[in-house]
């Protein structure tokens, strides 16, 4: 059984206060994912400014406690994830802050490169993305089509589409996937500026997690200084595929994590909302709690083992993520069924967790991918059973 230590209680008890603050403004977002720019001022909006940024580009952190917090650890990252879902993980994926890319500068960018990115975050509020997923190709990275091409001596060229991008369309920076050459190798990631000639990125309707903006990306002869190429200091098998990876082995505790605080969010809703349960009901939302506690040693496990550069890391991520999109939907709707048939237009708040808990499935790999991802752990031997 795994305890939080009193450093990490504390930003628990500081990031479930802030939650509060979020649930009278679901509905808000939901209907108008613009409404994020007239809530910057919320206080765990503030903090996810600037959390992940190191403490040499940081010199005013969060402090709670006599305890600094930068957001820099996975652990903590899916402690605030879950509280914060809890009060809407919508509006907690509306707001800007370097993590989307962050993760992959921190991976494989050099000390120019940070200070550059670190520098940018730390001027104004800023949304950062990710792009992998192509239109005709999903996130299958060794299938990727997008180009990164040289123009001269000091720029490249990139061309190609991305589609279910986060943020971009509210974005200054991000990470785009290319590829240089065929095969594995061939892939590496650069940091762009949406200001560029040649980017665009269109807003896709979504049912749920509207708060994320989820665009179609552009690339029409986009040029790259030579200097924004990530992993120009690493060998070549550290680049693009393995980045790629090690980016999502960090993000995912965190989805998951997402995952689990909208199924607790749906299962508070029942307990705050039925005025009396019956012992079925009872018996369900008591098996209910369990699985909830269950999921959250997992998740909390695999960001440990993200910490602590464990090689299952990747695997037990894959496992939290994969329980935590299936708990997310199980829960919600479970939560819906206490309510009798008309409780999609009775309780929107719950119609709303339905329709976000089935969008966690999408991100950063669905089910599926997870799967398999944890397949392979078992069938080599990175990932034991027990």
């Amino acid at each position: 059984m795994i305890e939080l230590d009193d450093r990490t209680l504390a930003f628990q008890r500081q990031t479930r206060a802030w939650a509060q603050e979020l649930k009278p403004l679901a509905l808000e977002l939901d209907r108008d994912p613009d409404a994020i720019h007239r809530h910057l001022d919320v206080a765990i909006v503030s903090y996810l400014t600037r959390m992940t940024v190191p403490p040499e580009y940081n010199p005013d952190p969060v402090v709670i406690d006599g305890h600094r917090f930068y957001g820099t650890g996975t652990l903590e990252r899916v402690v605030l994830a879950e509280e914060a879902a809890v009060g809407d993980a919508g509006l907690l994926l509306a707001s800007p802050g370097p993590v989307m890319s962050g993760v992959l500068v921190d991976a494989m960018g050099d000390e120019q490169q940070k200070k550059w990115f670190y520098s940018r975050i730390m001027e104004k509020p800023t949304w950062t993305f990710f792009a992998l997923t192509e239109p005709d190709r999903g996130s299958d990275a060794g299938a990727m089509s997008t180009t990164l091409t040289p123009d001269g001596d000091h720029h490249f060229v990139l061309r190609g589409a991305k589609r279910y991008v986060g943020n971009a369309a509210r974005a200054d920076l991000g990470i785009v996937f290319a590829r240089t050459r065929p095969g594995p190798l061939g892939v590496t990631a650069v940091l762009i500026e949406t200001s560029a000639a040649g980017f665009t990125a269109e807003p896709l309707e979504t049912i749920g997690l509207r708060g994320l903006r989820l665009t179609a990306v552009t690339l029409d002869d986009v040029r790259v200084p030579a200097d924004q190429v990530l992993g120009r200091h690493l060998r070549a098998t550290q680049r693009g595929m393995w980045s790629a990876v090690q980016g999502l082995n960090r993000l995912r505790p965190g989805v998951a994590a997402f995952g689990l605080g909208i199924a607790r969010a749906a299962y508070e809703y029942v307990l705050d909302n039925r005025r009396t349960l019956n012992t079925a009901d009872r018996h369900r939302l008591d098996r209910l709690a369990l699985r909830l506690t269950e999921l959250r040693q997992l998740i909390w496990r695999s960001a440990i083992a993200v910490d602590d550069n464990e090689p299952a890391a990747g695997y037990l991520a894959s496992a939290a993520k994969a329980r935590a999109s299936r708990l997310a939907e199980e829960a919600t709707l479970e939560a819906l069924s206490c309510f009798g048939p008309g409780a999609r237009l009775d309780h929107p708040l719950l119609d709303k967790l339905a329709r976000d808990a089935r969008g966690v499935e999408f991100m950063e790999g669905t089910g599926n991918i997870q799967k398999l991802n944890l397949f392979t752990g078992l069938v080599q031997g990175g990932l034991r059973r027990d």
